[in-house]
């Protein structure tokens, strides 16, 4: 791989122009990324219907959307409720909603209250697997049935889709970009499996691979088994991104998680990760000196 790494415009930054008005809904889970989409909906002229996932949505929500409703994740029929009474017909999700809860204790006794969670949950397709992509799409279904489309977010802030390029004054060394395409080609086999978009490496070796736990969870365990530090952590989209949903994200708690792990490098993919607060995370990697890259397929594939 080229040590040279040139600027470019991401391609492609949003599918569709938002509605000029009207009301969207908002499936919110955690962090900042549901605030940021409620405020650039608001931008747009859009009232914004939220519903957010119990024990996951920020509570400011509630003051910058126009309704603030929040449902347990078990209870599908309350949620596709909420939308209908609030009249919505596109929405969106944003945000983080831990998966784990999928592996709650007597899980059973959560979703049997609520017929259509039993149906969707025991007999549909998440009886075969629950992977990412199974889940999502079948949550995208069930709500199709109640006329209910789901959008990408991006459509709304394409903005926050991070541009080709070396993002921190720190460029990673030759070494450092060997490592960046050895966890590129893992990372997205990952991906293509639908395990996890990141991975940790150094010296061309795999330390942890995200899986369930989450990309944070991730960082902690590569800290753990690495400590000589110096590691590079790859986050990319799968190879069959659905951009309504799980689009890679980091932030300033990811750069701080890097840090408190001994990480050196972050490389991500240009035009499909968002970046939260981008000026604060690139502040704080220079400050840590830590590199942040990012880069687009091709070139990494291209790389001998």
């Amino acid at each position: 791989m080229s040590a040279t790494i040139q600027p470019r415009s991401a391609a492609g930054r949003a599918a569709s122009e938002p509605p000029g008005s009207g009301v969207v809904g908002l499936l919110a889970g955690s962090g900042r990324f549901p605030i940021l989409f409620a405020e650039a909906a608001r931008r747009h002229g859009l009232a914004v219907a939220c519903v957010g996932i119990k024990g996951e949505a920020p509570e400011v929500l509630s003051g910058l959307c126009d309704s603030f409703d929040v449902v347990p994740v078990t209870t599908p029929s309350r949620i596709i409720g909420a939308f209908k009474r609030r009249g919505v017909r596109d929405l969106v999700m944003a945000g983080k909603v831990h998966k784990t809860v999928m592996y709650t204790p007597y899980l059973i006794w959560h979703v049997i209250s609520d017929p259509r969670a039993v149906r969707v949950w025991f007999y549909g397709a998440l009886r075969r697997n629950k992977k990412d992509d199974t889940i999502l799409l079948t949550v995208i279904d069930e709500f199709a049935k109640d006329g209910l489309r789901f959008r990408s977010a991006l459509d709304f802030c394409p903005e926050l889709l991070v541009d080709h390029g070396v993002l921190t004054r720190r460029r990673p060394t030759r070494p450092e970009l060997e490592d960046i395409r050895f966890g590129w080609e893992l990372a997205k086999e990952m991906g293509r499996l639908d395990v996890g978009q990141s991975v940790a490496v150094k010296d061309c070796a795999a330390i942890a691979v995200e899986a369930i736990e989450g990309t944070d969870r991730c960082i902690e365990r590569a800290g753990q088994l690495c400590r000589s530090g110096g590691w590079t952590l790859v986050k990319v989209a799968k190879p069959q991104q659905d951009m309504r949903f799980d689009v890679p994200t980091i932030g300033v708690a990811t750069i701080e998680k890097l840090r408190e792990s001994g990480a050196k490098v972050l490389a991500i993919e240009a035009g499909k990760t968002i970046v939260i607060d981008q000026p604060e995370v690139v502040a704080l990697a220079d400050r840590l000196g830590i590199a942040v890259v990012a880069l687009d397929a091709a070139e990494v594939v291209s790389a001998d």
